[in-house]
């Protein structure tokens, strides 16, 4: 197959493909079932296919356009250039994860000259998410023009006809301060409109040190040139071998074009020509340097035809950016569309529940989702990462706590529906319950209780609603001196998901760093703040809410002011920023999801 420089970009589009597969039969009688169900995608497979052989034809590069690169930065050696070569042909039964992102835009006219169309690559992280680089992503409208295929070793042939699942995109996000000029900050994460079968790969822990060492044996993977005299890609998957080099041999070789931390390079130095170089190439965009079996990096640039003498491969430093990233890995929202956290809250009095949609800074009008007045807890998290966002709530009654999720139509076109499975008997007594995220480093998200007691325990979640056996945190029965415990993503940027917690006689707010291990899931506590029962007297916990990369924080004063406290990523009393007020109307509410 000939592309004409086929590079990676990123996306956002529609849904498709088969449905969703579940049991659950539909919410029972007397519990809620939200009347808004979730903006999912209805792009037809027929589109999509159509985007994919547009894409197939185009000859242009993410990041640029045939006109106008935006990559201006150089060196001495040449200009910079986000293109990979060579390797060896494999099968993607080796690298199930490995994901093609296609993004074709015709510009709504019959010229084809105006054609937008390009390739990158990239890596399942979870069912609905694909990791890879800002670069295939800024700037491009994946929702509307994209496609992604995984599942096939071989790339589509010129009709967009592929053996692999064909998805589209719901929404995209790209590191805020990615920068074209520099290309840093070079990664990004897009959101498929259905979860795809392909068995997803962790990314690199905050604390990864061996995988970064020089001479690290690492591989790249992709479908980009094989040679710096064609333009060609490879129709077959390709992996590399490649040796970690040091910053300060990367450095010596780029200059200030390598940002130390930011980035990691990789390779032998390239011969200055094909024989003898291994390398990344064009088309190559995005995809992932694995190192024992975790994304320890993502293509992102090396020099104009790959082979330059002396040359490396450059790559995003995954361990920088996993929080960041872990935010929208972990991201399911309300309203589905974007990559904000929503908030659930119940009136006391009609018990009427009501989603509001985040803004960013601000919350949008809320709309009806019927009556929970059958419940006294209700929590939002996605169990099954499906990236449409779940209730969990405990039953007045009878202590029952509920999954409620949504179940995908068979057909794009139809409506889907919620269904609801009961995961936990009879717990009334129950003094606190959290659904925080993923605790044990499985990427599948889990639940906390305390007991009356005071023992806190975890519920490592499998993925479908069930749990494995529970571990007690720790080994103290202390947990209920806390009035408020509250996480839902990472607090403090290292990509694992924490708790807060306030001590009721004192006020002191107290941040549970998470480990990643279910043996013992939190490190000692972080006094980070010290706000009283007279100041807040209510608090939420449900994501990024400003799409930023960073869990937030949601505090309402007794008199109905709620303070959205803004994450910085810190684990010290400089946790959160300056208080910002999302409303004074909030006292009517005696429910926080």
């Amino acid at each position: 197959m000939r592309i004409a420089l086929p590079i990676g970009a990123a996306g956002v589009a529609a849904a498709v493909v088969a449905a969703f597969m579940t049991t659950s039969a539909g919410a029972a009688t007397g519990l809620p079932e939200p009347t808004v169900k979730p903006a999912v995608s209805t792009v037809s497979q027929a589109e999509l296919h159509k985007r994919v052989a547009g894409a197939v034809a185009g000859d242009d590069t993410a990041g640029q356009t045939t006109s106008k690169s935006s990559l201006s930065a150089s060196t001495s050696s040449g200009t910079v250039d986000p293109k990979i070569i060579g390797g060896s042909t494999t099968t993607i039964s080796s690298a199930p994860w490995m994901a093609q992102l296609w993004y074709y835009d015709d510009k709504g006219t019959t010229d084809t000259s105006d054609d937008l169309g390009f390739f990158c690559g990239g890596s399942v992280v979870s069912p609905t998410k694909i990791l890879t680089a800002a670069h295939c992503v800024k700037g491009y409208n994946w929702a509307k023009y994209g496609a992604v295929v995984t599942g096939t070793t071989t790339l589509p042939d010129e009709n967009g006809n592929t053996s692999g699942e064909v998805m589209g995109v719901v929404r995209q996000w790209n590191h805020p301060s990615y920068s074209s000029t520099t290309i840093d900050n070079d990664i990004a994460v897009i959101t498929l409109g259905w979860p795809v079968k392909a068995t997803p790969i962790k990314m690199a822990t905050s604390t990864e040190t061996a995988a970064y060492t020089a001479g690290t044996s690492a591989k790249v993977y992709g479908w980009g040139r094989t040679s710096s005299t064609t333009q060609d890609i490879s129709d077959s998957l390709k992996v590399a071998t490649l040796p970690v080099q040091s910053d300060s041999t990367c450095a010596g070789y780029y200059g200030t074009d390598f940002i130390k931390g930011h980035m990691v390079c990789a390779g032998n130095p390239a011969t200055g020509s094909d024989s003898g170089t291994t390398s990344a190439c064009n088309g190559d965009s995005g995809g992932p340097l694995v190192v024992n079996g975790r994304i320890v990096g993502v293509v992102s640039w090396g020099v104009k035809d790959c082979v330059e003498k002396g040359a490396y491969s450059v790559f995003s430093k995954v361990k920088t950016y996993v929080g960041a990233a872990y935010a929208q890995v972990d991201d399911a929202n309300l309203s589905y569309t974007d990559a904000k956290a929503d908030l659930f809250v119940r009136n006391a009095s009609t018990k009427t529940g009501y989603e509001k949609d985040s803004k960013g800074t601000s919350f949008g009008a809320r709309q009806s989702l019927g009556n929970f007045g059958a419940v006294n807890l209700v929590l939002q998290t996605d169990f099954n990462r499906d990236s449409v966002q779940d209730y969990v709530y405990r039953v007045a009654s009878t202590g029952d706590v509920y999954w409620l999720h949504y179940v995908f139509p068979a057909d794009p076109a139809d409506q889907g529906t919620w269904a609801e499975k009961q995961i936990f008997d009879n717990w009334k007594t129950r003094t606190r319950i959290v659904t925080p995220g993923d605790l044990t480093g499985d990427y599948l998200p889990d639940v906390v209780s305390v007991d009356s007691a005071g023992k806190a325990w975890l519920y490592p979640g499998k993925g479908n609603g069930s749990f494995s056996a529970r571990v007690q945190i720790g080994t103290g029965t202390g947990w209920n001196q806390y009035n408020t415990l509250r996480g839902k993503g990472d607090f403090n940027g290292d990509g694992k998901a924490d708790l807060i917690a306030r001590n009721k006689s004192t006020g002191a707010i107290y941040l549970y760093k998470g480990t990643g291990k279910a043996s013992a899931p939190f490190s000692a506590r972080v006094k980070v703040r010290t706000w009283s029962n007279t100041t807040y007297n209510a608090f939420d916990a449900i994501g990024d809410i400003t799409g930023d990369g960073k869990a937030d924080f949601l505090a309402r004063t007794p008199g109905g002011t709620l303070y959205l406290y803004k994450g910085t990523g810190k684990a010290t009393s400089e946790i959160f920023a300056t208080r910002i007020s999302v409303g004074t109307d909030f006292k009517q509410y005696d429910i926080f999801g």
